[in-house]
């Protein structure tokens, strides 16, 4: 498991990053905050995911 996913880095943060960029389009054209809040979660864990955390996270 850890051989695929350091093979398959690059794809798998291309995938990772076309989701969370198809979501956000998803909750920018509904008006509903059920789905907003579902994307805040998926970014926190990207966040971490991407160390960035403490200083090196944005404001």
């Amino acid at each position: 498991m850890l051989n695929f996913i350091i093979n398959n880095l690059n794809e798998l943060w291309i995938v990772i990053s076309s989701i969370v960029s198809g979501a956000s389009a998803i909750t920018a054209l509904t008006p509903t905050q059920k789905d907003d809040n579902i994307l805040s979660q998926f970014k926190k864990l990207m966040n971490i995911l991407a160390l960035n955390v403490g200083n090196a996270k944005q404001v």
